[in-house]
């Protein structure tokens, strides 16, 4: 491949990336899907309806990935999730530390971008407050905390983390197959298990949360390990992912791109070319303000007083700190990560779990308080 086509393709794999975003953007805001909500929904009320639409979304994006894998269309192997390091401690702790932020903040990273798209004028704060936490605690000084303690912490499963993958090197079985006899039962279990519920089947926005996210999540596999996969880079002669963080193969994730987002604006560069990363925060806000201009539901929305300020701000403080450390957010570690069955990120999902029940908690008590 020449230059000129591979400048072409860059091109069309970032407008592919910002239109399945924007459609992300849209889903969210007219299903109100939502990590924290789910969770909550089920601390407070005993609701299992949103969280239902999460397991359905992990069912759909698991077996979307994995059947792509087996066709051969990507490689399941390099994906950031394949490692066969598994920083257990991370994740547990910077899980726990982006739950215990999205229920203060009131939202998890992809709801933040959401609520902007809304015109709420908290959400703006808790994202620039978190994407500062997240680019210190990627290059700078929680970096080095983070990279001194429990980056530390880890054991190695070979061949990689991902369920199939020590599977199948256990049993002597095939790897792609055994990838998707699994996705089949994991994901197609989650999927049953939300329509099992009557309830969830009689909402059309229940379902179209359940398969239009995880099809998104999907999709992003496809356009990053696929369309955007080329063998030989013009220039160094490497395989590379265009558009991603050091050319590895990932999918939709925010904490991160977040940062790289700020870093965009504060030293910008017209000749350098946009990230994946960067044009999906613009598309999940853009999706997210087009869907609200339609149902003429946009309006500001800001701060009710002191205290609910602060309370954001050490929420986004928290979620920047906790998803870099943990390697991902809901969606990075959730979505994404889940859907690859990465061990890692089974374990940040635990986390982020215990941190936001500690969360609500805070949150009864500081009400019980006043």
């Amino acid at each position: 491949m020449d230059l000129p086509a591979f400048l072409a393709l860059q091109s069309q794999v970032l407008w592919a990336a910002f239109a399945v975003s924007f459609g992300f953007g849209a889903i969210a805001q007219r299903t109100n899907f939502c990590t924290m909500g789910a969770i909550s929904d089920i601390y407070n009320m005993g609701s299992w309806t949103r969280m239902r639409m999460w397991g359905m979304a992990v069912g759909v994006a698991m077996i979307g990935f994995y059947l792509m894998a087996w066709l051969g269309l990507i490689n399941a192997s390099q994906t950031i999730y394949a490692s066969a390091r598994v920083l257990w401690l991370s994740a547990l702790v910077g899980g726990a530390l982006f739950g215990l932020g999205m229920v203060l903040a009131s939202g998890c990273g992809s709801k933040t971008l959401v609520r902007i798209g809304e015109g709420n004028l908290k959400s703006l704060v808790v994202f620039f407050v978190m994407g500062v936490a997240a680019f210190a605690t990627m290059r700078g000084m929680t970096a080095l905390l983070r990279g001194n303690t429990v980056d530390l912490v880890s054991f190695e499963i070979s061949p990689g983390n991902a369920v199939p993958a020590w599977l199948s090197a256990m049993l002597g079985l095939n790897v792609g197959s055994t990838g998707l006899v699994l996705a089949l039962l994991v994901g197609g279990g989650l999927v049953l298990w939300a329509l099992w519920d009557a309830e969830f089947r009689s909402s059309g926005n229940n379902l179209l949360a359940g398969l239009g996210i995880g099809a998104v999540i999907a999709a992003m596999w496809w356009i990053i390990g696929h369309l955007g996969y080329v063998a030989e880079h013009p220039e160094t002669l490497e395989p590379v992912y265009l558009g991603t963080a050091g050319g590895a193969l990932q999918a939709l994730s925010f904490t991160s791109p977040m940062a790289r987002t700020l870093e965009w604006v504060i030293f910008f560069d017209p000749s350098k070319v946009l990230s994946l990363g960067v044009v999906t925060v613009f598309g999940v806000v853009l999706g997210a303000l087009a869907y609200a201009l339609y149902k003429r539901s946009f309006h500001w929305e800001g701060f009710r007083g002191t205290q609910d300020t602060a309370l954001h701000i050490i929420g986004a403080a928290c979620m920047g700190i906790g998803g870099v450390t943990a390697g991902g957010c809901t969606v990075g570690q959730g979505l994404s990560g889940l859907s690859t069955l990465s061990v890692t990120s089974m374990i940040a999902v635990l986390g982020i779990v215990l941190g936001a029940i500690g969360g609500l908690r805070l949150q009864m008590w500081l009400l019980m308080r006043e």
